[in-house]
């Protein structure tokens, strides 16, 4: 079954716009999530323009909706360490009663200049290729641990080292919340076949993102995991001028076994934007199926 969800990337828009299209969203059964982007400066627009960190301003948004499910796609593991991004997830899973997901990913493309400035910017390390897909997989190990475990346990990983580590209180989520890895690179997607339940890929290319879910399913089958069980998802851009080219990518996302299909909106938001996403993108398409 296909689920439809929003993304509002918190970059050149006031808190009250965000909020507004979300509260609208969460009065419509239609839009299952929603989702914001975890980036300190801004990657499009002005470059000196507003930019909203973006877990605080989820666990916010956590606390004044009931119903979506809601994360960032996806959080930079290049910003925060694991631990204390378990302890920031299991605190918005408690807030929102059980709503996150944990949208996570290796970071920045170091040839993005708008992207790569952040950490320079916030006197952020940024590794290479290697270290950074390699703590990806470690981080997602210790997050894991620290949502699950009963006692307290060292890590000495090769990126990752806690001694006495341990999560109190739990996520609401049992056993833990869902763990979604963005990305493209076939690094990436091995570590998304060990440790991913959702896999989110940008739109675009489609015979591209179509060969990456294949390579996918090969990396699966290489440690016996069932391809199936990791859900397909897809952010494809939204075109309020021309509804008919997003429903058609739409469509073929979903042919293409992309069955979680997150919808960007492009800033700023006209009235009325997360029912107007229902009619003329969720339901006309439905009613064409």
């Amino acid at each position: 079954m296909t689920s439809f969800g929003i993304m509002t990337a918190p970059q050149q828009v006031g808190y009250g716009d965000i909020l507004r299209v979300w509260q609208e969203a969460d009065a419509i059964p239609e839009i299952a999530h929603a989702w914001l982007f975890d980036h300190l400066m801004p990657i499009g627009g002005d470059p000196a323009g507003p930019a909203f960190e973006g877990w605080t301003l989820l666990s916010v948004l956590a606390a004044l909706t009931t119903r979506l499910h809601l994360g960032l796609l996806v959080t930079s593991n290049r910003f925060r360490p694991p631990a204390v991004l378990a302890k920031m997830a299991t605190t918005v899973d408690i807030v929102s009663g059980g709503r996150l997901t944990l949208g996570i990913g290796v970071g920045s493309r170091p040839g993005h200049p708008l992207a790569r400035r952040e950490y320079e910017a916030h006197g952020l390390p940024f590794h290479d290729t290697a270290h950074a897909v390699g703590s990806l997989a470690e981080s997602c190990t210790v997050i894991r641990r620290l949502w699950t475990g009963t006692e307290p346990f060292d890590f000495p990983g090769e990126y990752v080292r806690l001694t006495g580590a341990y999560g109190n209180p739990k996520p609401v989520q049992r056993p833990h919340p869902p763990i979604l890895i963005g990305g493209r690179s076939s690094a990436t997607l091995r570590v998304v076949a060990e440790h991913a339940d959702v896999w989110n890929i940008p739109g675009g290319d489609l015979n591209d993102v179509i060969a990456r879910s294949a390579l996918l399913d090969r990396y699966c089958a290489d440690i016996g995991r069932d391809p199936a069980s990791i859900t397909r998802s897809i952010h494809l851009p939204v075109s309020y001028d021309e509804p008919a080219s997003t429903r058609t990518a739409i469509d073929e996302a979903v042919a293409a076994g992309f069955g979680h299909i997150v919808l960007g909106l492009p800033a700023p938001y006209p009235p009325g934007v997360a029912r107007w996403v229902t009619t003329e993108l969720i339901q006309r398409r439905s009613s064409a199926d």
